[in-house]
């Protein structure tokens, strides 16, 4: 019988994170499942869930188990957002059309940022965040977010 889940969580030692996300994003940590990424584009709260499991470009090739975990994990990141930034509205998306490893983006919109009302992706060239402030926002998700 033909199955898309992954065989397991992968742990560290084989998850490989697409090369792209890595260049395009600062690494956090661990929320258990996913690894947490913040994009570098300082105009929009943009945060990257990527199940860290094997081979997998779905949400619903997941395991159940994974699947239930990923939403907790989407929960209490878009909690913890909605604390610690404005934005009018949180988009909540996985797309893979660009990066086929599965990745769950959480976008903190506001009328009036620069792509409103349409999609941040391929709008403008990121605004890279000052080294200053992702050490202050790694600092804060650690503290309040992460299990490192």
């Amino acid at each position: 019988m033909f199955s898309h889940e992954a065989s397991q969580f992968s742990g560290d030692d084989m998850f490989n994170l697409d090369p792209r996300l890595q260049n395009d994003t600062h690494v956090f940590g661990s929320l258990g499942l996913s690894r947490l990424l913040l994009m570098n584009d300082s105009r929009y709260p943009w945060f990257i869930l990527v199940p860290q499991v094997v081979d997998i470009t779905e949400i619903h090739h997941l395991r159940p188990e994974h699947h239930e975990q990923l939403w907790k994990e989407s929960r209490q990141l878009s909690l913890w957002m909605e604390d610690h930034f404005r934005f009018d509205k949180l988009n909540v998306a996985a797309l893979g059309n660009v990066v086929s490893q599965l990745h769950f983006h959480h976008v903190g919109r506001s009328m009036g940022d620069p792509a409103w009302p349409g999609p941040v992706w391929g709008h403008s060239a990121a605004i890279p965040y000052a080294a200053s402030d992702v050490e202050t926002m790694r600092r804060l998700a650690a503290a309040e977010l992460l299990r490192l």
